[in-house]
C-alpha cells in the first residue's frame, strides 16, 4: 500500500462489488421461485353435460338440425339395409314387383284403373297379345303406367314396326300400333320362319294361314326376296309355276318349278333370262318337256340336262344311229 492508501480502496471496492452482485442473483433467483411456485391458469373446457345430464355436443346439434331429421336418418338406414339384403338374396325383381303392385293398387283404389283399352292397327296379333307385349296386366294403373316404356316394348316386338301410346284420365289407355306385314317364307338351315318384305323374322312357320306366301332358300334370301319377286312379277307366265326361290352363294337365283325343274339363272341380266323362259315356253313348253335343269349362267347358251330315263333312250339312239365297223377295218 502507498502510502496516499490507495491500494486498500482499491481491494474495498472490489469487495463491495462482489456484495452487491451476489444480492442481486439471490434476489433473481428469489423471484424465479415465486412464479414457478404460482399456479398455471388454462381456459376452462366446455362441460360434457349440460345441467340436465345430456350430451353438450348432442344438444348442440338437435338446435341446429331441422326437426326429425333423425327418424328420417334411421328410415334410410333400414331401407338401405333392407334394399342391400334384397339384392345380394337375388329377390330384387321380386320386391321391385312387390312394390309396384302396391302402390297400383292404391292408385287403383282412387280412381285410376285402366277400364278401357282401344288398341289400333292390329291385324296379325289379337288385343292380349299386344297388351302382354307392353306390359299392361290387370294390376296395372293409368297413374303408374310409363307410356314410354310401354311404347319400347311394343316396338322390341318384331311384329311391330311402330307405335303409340296415349293415357286418357282417369281410365283409359289407347295404343296405336303399325304392324309389319307377313312377305315370304324363308327356309335356312332345315328352318322356316316367316319374314316380312325388309326381311325381319316375324315368327316360326307354323300357322297355315302363311302357307300360300312364297318360298325364298339360303343365306342372304331374307334381305333380298323383296327385289326379286318384285322383278319375277313381271313374268307372270314364269311366276305361276315357281314354287321356290334358292340364292345361291349370295350372288344369284335358282328357279325351283312346281314339276322339280331346276332353273339356274344368270348373276346378271334376269330380264333377258327371264324373258327367255317365257318365250321358250309359251312356243316349244319347254318346261313340259323331259329335261331335270335348265343351265342359262353363260350370256351366249342355254343349256338342258336330260331326265335319266330320256338319257338312256337318246344314248341307245345314238348308238344305232352310229355307222357299223365294216371288216377288216383297223
Amino acid at each position: 500500500m502507498d502510502g496516499g492508501g490507495r491500494l486498500s480502496r482499491s481491494v474495498e471496492q472490489r469487495h463491495q462489488s462482489d456484495l452487491g452482485s451476489k444480492k442481486a442473483a439471490r434476489k433473481k433467483a428469489s423471484r424465479s421461485r415465486a412464479r414457478a411456485s404460482e399456479p398455471t391458469l388454462r381456459p376452462a373446457s366446455p362441460p360434457i353435460f349440460d345441467e340436465h345430464g345430456r350430451n353438450s355436443r348432442i344438444a348442440t346439434l338437435e338446435r341446429i338440425l331441422p326437426r326429425g331429421v333423425g327418424i328420417a336418418a334411421v328410415i334410410l338406414l333400414m331401407a338401405g339395409s333392407v334394399g342391400l339384403g334384397v339384392i345380394k338374396g337375388g329377390q330384387a325383381d321380386n320386391f321391385f314387383a312387390a312394390v309396384s303392385d302396391t302402390r297400383n293398387a292404391a292408385a287403383n283404389a282412387v280412381g285410376f284403373r285402366i277400364t278401357n283399352v282401344s288398341i289400333i292397327g292390329r291385324k296379325q296379333l289379337t288385343q292380349d297379345e299386344v297388351l302382354a307385349v307392353g306390359g299392361v296386366n290387370g294390376r296395372s294403373s293409368l297413374l303408374f303406367l310409363n307410356a314410354s316404356e310401354v311404347r319400347d316394348r311394343l316396338k322390341s316386338d318384331p311384329w311391330i314396326g311402330d307405335a303409340t301410346v296415349q293415357k286418357l284420365y282417369p281410365g283409359k289407355l289407347q295404343i296405336d300400333i303399325t304392324e309389319r306385314a307377313p312377305y315370304a317364307l324363308w327356309q335356312r338351315d332345315g328352318q322356316v320362319s316367316v319374314i316380312s318384305e325388309d326381311g325381319t323374322v316375324l315368327e316360326p312357320f307354323v300357322a297355315s294361314r302363311f302357307v300360300m306366301l312364297p318360298l325364298v332358300v339360303g343365306k342372304g334370301a331374307e334381305t333380298r326376296a323383296k327385289d326379286f319377286l318384285q322383278m319375277l312379277a313381271f313374268y307372270p307366265h314364269v311366276r305361276s309355276q315357281v314354287k321356290a326361290m334358292v340364292f345361291v352363294g349370295e350372288r344369284r337365283w335358282n328357279l325351283r318349278l312346281t314339276n322339280g325343274l331346276d332353273i339356274r339363272l344368270p348373276e346378271t341380266n334376269l330380264n333377258g333370262a327371264l324373258e327367255t323362259l317365257t318365250k321358250l315356253d309359251k312356243e316349244a313348253d319347254l318346261f313340259s318337256r323331259d329335261i331335270t335343269a335348265i343351265d342359262m349362267r353363260l350370256p351366249d347358251r342355254l343349256t338342258v340336262r336330260l331326265s335319266e330315263d330320256v338319257a338312256k333312250v337318246r344314248e341307245e339312239l345314238l348308238k344305232a344311229k352310229a355307222p357299223k365297223k365294216k371288216a377288216g377295218d383297223a
